[in-house]
């Protein structure tokens, strides 16, 4: 009986092997310097470590949808339709352009001071946003993801064990990018010093944003 339950979990989940090939694979996915990470950075100068890890985490909200999205099989419509693909492009390059400009015309408040955006919630919501118009997100989910599921075994179990091993992974990316940034503040000392951070942060994000529509599908 035991040896019956201990086959049947191998049939149902994925192997060790192609677990622990995912795991550091996609752990350099999560700390690719993206635009959630560099948002992590900024938070972290401005306002903490503590803000931007609890904030930050409203990006997983976006990857666990996006990885229930593919486990069902419906990241075959996102993958197929050109159309619904280019309009999540543009939206997310709209976004990230407009918080470039916000950042870039931001008044440098001094670091720890609460300004009227950096509640938790619109700190959450604003990387929920920014997760989800990412198309290279998308295509991490479409095509990365799959590579590691054997089709020989149900999908689901498997895509839950790669879902989760993800977001555990991201959970550490969210906390070491904050960290960089919470050490970074101390050198925004001065008012000058803080704009040109904004300023810098939200060029970049602007050039990412851009980068975004040239994505192509795979």
């Amino acid at each position: 009986m035991r040896r019956r339950v201990h086959v049947s979990l191998r049939t149902t989940i994925m192997s060790l092997t192609a677990w622990l090939f995912f795991l550091p694979a996609c752990f350099a996915l999560n700390m690719a310097p993206g635009p959630n990470n560099l948002l992590s950075i900024n938070v972290a100068a401005r306002h903490g470590f503590m803000r931007a890890l609890v904030g930050g985490t409203g990006r997983l909200v976006a990857f666990a949808a996006m990885i229930a999205l593919a486990a069902t099989g419906l990241a075959f419509v996102l993958r197929a339709s050109e159309a619904i693909f280019f309009a999540i492009k543009l939206a997310g390059a709209a976004y990230l352009v407009w918080l470039a400009v916000q950042l870039w015309r931001s008044d440098a408040a001094p670091i720890g001071m609460i300004e009227h955006d950096a509640t938790l919630a619109r700190i959450a919501r604003r990387e929920c946003l920014v997760a989800a118009g990412n198309p290279k997100a998308i295509l991490v989910f479409t095509a990365f993801l799959p590579q590691f599921v054997d089709v020989a075994k149900p999908m689901l179990p498997q895509f839950g064990v790669l879902g989760a091993s993800f977001l555990v992974l991201e959970c550490v990316a969210i906390a070491l990018y904050s960290l960089a940034g919470m050490y970074l503040g101390r050198w925004l000392t001065r008012e000058s010093v803080r704009r040109w951070f904004n300023r810098a942060c939200g060029a970049f994000l602007g050039a990412i944003g851009v980068s975004f529509l040239l994505v192509r599908r795979a």
